[in-house]
Parts: structure tokens; sequence; C-alpha cells
């Protein structure tokens, strides 16, 4: 198998997640919550954790909010990024109560003054930063420089500002340069990755529903990948926030870069199926969304493709010609069961499996 070569980057701490660097790619989600509601917040972050969540983020449009990250944080098993925009003071109480990082555009809060008051807070509470640039909030001399948003303004915006922060001795930091155009999001990466060796955080925002966002959000993050660009990553969904970070390993499992969860491998189905495909492949994602340790599961309709999909997965099925269809185990065909019945076997399989790999 083809192995991707990652992008050489420096690497940061959010928290005690490890960013860029050799350390792995790492998903993140945001709650929508209103932050000043801890009790929410806190519940929000426990389902994006259940689902695999490394890094969440939180909005703090006020001093409410902002202060609030002091519970949050200390009820949460994962690293909290406070999101800021415009009032740096609202930065400074973030990184006072308990932030990891802070994400901000140092273009828009002020002058030289107040990035080093941001840095300063961020120095004594070990914080990282995040810089977000994103094409929809493009300061107005880089507009009127390149008439609109495009690739090149994204990327001389994240490098003025990383200058900004470097000036200031300040050198814990990742970029984003994000865009809800997908061609120009995969360029401004690219053109940044080429300019610089810090962590990048991959995402398409404002994507859109579930279903376009998705797709949008596999193409500019999975082209990016496969060129080894990108150390951590969002999947910007109008959606519940669990389907952000379930996204996101859909795409990394698909690029064999890292791997959580069950992997089902199934066919579209044709009208050689010997028993409901559809509904069983339905059923097994959410009977097994709880299962974080890495299975690989086929589930195939037929003899056609069936047993050599089947062969390398830890758990297989294939449709027969009657009522009984082949379960593969290891690879290797094991014992048969009938239609009714292929997903409770294939269930208690898997969590037999994960029960004895504790």
């Amino acid at each position: 198998m083809t192995k991707i070569l990652r992008r050489k980057s420096r690497q940061i701490m959010v928290g005690n997640v490890a960013v860029g660097g050799d350390a792995p790619i790492t998903i993140q989600s945001m709650t929508n919550t209103l932050t000043s509601d801890a009790k929410a917040t806190i519940a929000q972050i426990e389902r994006q954790v259940k689902a695999g969540c490394d890094i969440t983020r939180c909005s703090c449009p006020d001093e409410t909010s902002a202060r609030a990250m002091k519970e949050i944080t200390k009820s949460v098993s994962v690293p909290v990024v406070a999101d800021i925009h415009f009032d740096y003071r609202l930065a400074l109480i973030a990184a006072d109560n308990g932030a990891a990082c802070l994400r901000i555009n140092p273009g828009n809060i002020g002058g030289m003054d107040r990035v080093k008051e941001v840095v300063k807070a961020a120095k004594a509470n070990n914080c990282s930063i995040r810089i977000g640039v994103n094409g929809g909030s493009l300061d107005k001399r880089l507009l009127e420089k390149y008439g609109e948003p495009c690739a090149d303004a994204l990327v001389e915006s994240a490098l003025d500002q990383a200058k900004m922060l470097e000036d200031n001795d300040f050198r814990e930091f990742k970029i984003s340069v994000k865009s809800s155009n997908t061609p120009m999001m995969i360029e401004a990466y690219r053109k940044l990755a080429a300019a610089c060796d810090y962590p990048l955080h991959l995402g398409v925002t404002e994507a859109g529903g579930l279903r376009a966002g998705t797709v949008k959000s596999a193409l500019g993050i999975g082209s990016l990948l496969m060129d080894g660009i990108g150390d951590t990553l969002r999947v910007s969904l109008t959606a519940d926030v669990e389907e952000e970070v379930l996204a996101g390993y859909e795409i990394l499992k698909a690029l064999d870069l890292r791997h959580r969860g069950v992997r089902i491998i199934s066919c579209p189905t044709c009208a050689r199926r010997g028993y409901d495909v559809q509904k069983t492949v339905e059923t097994l994602e959410k009977r097994l969304v709880h299962i974080s340790q890495p299975i690989s599961v086929a589930v195939m309709g037929c003899v056609v493709n069936g047993p050599g999909e089947a062969g390398h997965t830890d758990f297989g099925v294939c449709g027969g010609n009657g009522e009984f269809n082949m379960i593969y185990v290891d690879g290797k065909p094991d014992h048969k069961v009938k239609n009714e019945n292929v997903v409770e076997e294939l269930v208690g399989l898997i969590e037999e499996k994960v029960r004895k790999n504790g």
C-alpha cells in the first residue's frame, strides 16, 4: 500500500495533545451551545469525546462565556480552544480560565500592543494559539490589493499574522487558511505549506449540511492530506457536532492515516445480493458507533467480490444463494447464518473481540 509522506512541520502542544511533527493527525470540532451555559457545553463536549474528538473549541463572544471556560475545562477530558474575535480582553480571561489554545485573528483584535498582551497571557498560561484566517473575513487592505478573496490573499494574511507573533518571540501556534470555496482552500494551503513549517489546521469553512458539507470537506481536506499536508482538521458541518468528528475519522481512515472504530466495507448491492445489504449496513453503523477499537468489517451481498473483500477484514459476511450467508472471521470462511441473524452475529463477534482486547 502506498504510504503518504507527511510534510515536516514544527510540533506544538494544545493542552496535552501534540499537533504537528510526527504526532497523529487530530480531529477537532466546535460546540454550538452557549458557552455561558457551562452545563450544556460540557454535556455536548462529552458527546464529541465519545465520538472520538481530540480537541474541541468554544466561542467566547462575551466575558461570561470566557469565564465559563474555568468550569468547562475542569470538567472535560480534552483540550478546549477559546474562539476569540475583536475583543482581545476575552482572550486574556479565557487563558486565565483554562483555555488550552486561543483561536485569534491578530489582525482583528487591534494593534501590536494588544497582540503583545495576548501573547503574554498565552505564555503565562502555557496556551498555544491558532491563527485563523478566513476567506469571508479578510481585512480591507488585502481585499483592496487583490480585489476579492483568493488563495494569495489568504496566505499573505496568514504570514503577516505569523510574523506578528514571531516578533513577540512566540512560536507555539498553528495556522488555518479556510474558505468555503474548496479549490481556493486547497490552493491556499498548498502555498502556505511551501512557505512555512508551522503546523496546519485544515478545514473547508461553512461547508454546508451533512451530505454536501462532508463531500466538500472530504475533497478539500482529503486532497491536502494526500499531499502530506495537514496536522489537525475540523469538518465544519451544519449538523450535529458528533457528525463532524465521525466524518473526520472517515476521511483519515479512507487514506489509511488513522484508524478508530469500525470500518465497514460494503457493496452498493445488485440483483445478486443474498440478503438486505443496505439495511444491514445502516443497522451496523448505529449498533457499533460505541466501538473505538479499529476493526474492519466487510458486508458483501454475493460471492462475486464478497470472498475477496472479506478475506482482508477482521469480520465479514458474504451473501449466499439461499437463506444462509457465510460469516468470515480473520479473513477466512467460518460458519453460516440465516439472513435475519446477520446483524446480531456480526455485532456479537465484534463486541466479543473488543472484550478480549480489553
